[in-house]
């Protein structure tokens, strides 16, 4: 290759890499005028600057979007969609924030820490009452990861069906369109008959998913026996937070 290709190459890239980044300034800019509405002009700059300027180093590390359902601990009619954006911290730790959908815009409603089951059962009893198992969203299809080819996603719920689950929600966005109250704790469903079929198919349809083929894709990955502890719902007594008034410790 003689010096007038490579400079040709050179240009190429050159306005590639600036096509490239254009084109992501463009998504910040769209982005943050999208969320921006109704803020000052002067915030919406602020934050447009910091956009472009600031590393997030802890968001670029979440490389999974998960798409699910949660419950409330103490009431199994209390369903809402969940999409989670984790990072794989360590081998037996997962960590996710929780958005009400994949949306520039999406409200935070809350955490959830994903344990490997050796690490679950090392857990004191009363702690493993804050946790669920993975097994049954996993196996029914209700936990998808949108846009993953197929044997990608099978690969990786191989892994996860054996997982366990603490999750708190901040924002109880069924009731209110403000994160008031204090955080609830969830659980995730254990069979079949306890899913809001309703809330399944506007998710299906909104993502393009569909629960059933996903289901039946993974009738092939064993069903881990759930260990002692978790889903004490289950035996018709749970746990859940609330908010209590005590003396003030100097």
């Amino acid at each position: 290759m003689g010096p007038t290709e490579l400079k040709s190459m050179g240009i190429g890239v050159a306005l590639g890499l600036g096509a490239a980044v254009s084109a992501a300034v463009g998504r910040k800019v769209a982005t943050a005028a999208k969320v921006g509405q109704g803020h000052p002009l002067k915030h919406r700059a602020l934050d447009l600057a910091s956009g472009l300027i600031q590393r997030k180093y802890p968001l670029e590390a979440m490389s999974t979007y998960l798409n699910g359902l949660h419950m409330y601990a103490d009431e199994m009619g209390r369903q809402v969609e969940a999409s989670h954006f984790c990072i794989h911290l360590r081998h037996d730790l997962h960590q996710c924030v929780i958005f009400d959908r994949n949306a520039p815009d999406a409200r935070l409603i809350g955490i959830e820490y994903i344990i490997s089951e050796e690490r679950f059962l090392a857990l004191s009893e009363e702690e493993k009452r804050l946790w669920h198992s993975h097994h049954y969203e996993v196996k029914s299809g209700v936990l998808a990861a949108p846009g993953v080819p197929e044997l990608a996603e099978h690969a990786y719920f191989m892994d996860l069906v054996t997982t366990y689950g603490k999750t708190f929600h901040t924002w109880q966005y069924d009731r209110d369109d403000f994160p008031y109250g204090i955080p609830q704790l969830m659980m995730g469903l254990t069979a079949d008959g306890q899913a809001d079929q309703e809330l399944i198919r506007r998710r299906d349809s909104r993502l393009g998913l569909s629960t059933a083929h996903q289901r039946a894709s993974r009738a092939d990955i064993p069903t881990p026996e759930v260990a002692p502890g978790a889903n004490p719902w289950e035996d018709g007594r749970t746990f859940q937070t609330r908010l209590e008034e005590m003396d003030f410790k100097r």
